[in-house]
């Protein structure tokens, strides 16, 4: 797999933006990558050291009832993998910064 294929896109959020502070970078990356994947790929894109990779699936979620014409529609958010990448002492990515 291309590098650019398994990072999908940067998480930010209120709790990613305070990891950032201790090094810490949140991604969606594909289904099917592994830690050792997805380390070499925010090294290759980034040009960083990568100290650690976590990974975890985070399921989808059901949406709120909603009423349409009368029926009640049911709706499901998708799931996705997401990665914390962990860097060296004093690197950052500046594209979240920005």
């Amino acid at each position: 797999m291309n590098a650019y294929d398994l990072i999908r896109r940067p998480i930010i959020s209120e709790k990613n933006t305070l990891l950032m502070e201790s090094g810490q970078y949140t991604f969606e990356v594909s289904s099917k990558a592994t830690k050792e994947q997805v380390k070499a790929a925010v090294e290759t894109i980034f040009k960083v050291n990568v100290v650690a990779v976590n990974t975890l699936n985070v399921s989808p979620k059901e949406s709120l009832k909603r009423r349409r014409g009368g029926r009640p529609l049911m709706g499901q958010s998708s799931g996705y993998k997401k990665a914390v990448v962990r860097l060296a002492a004093g690197q950052r990515i500046d594209i979240f910064e920005s």
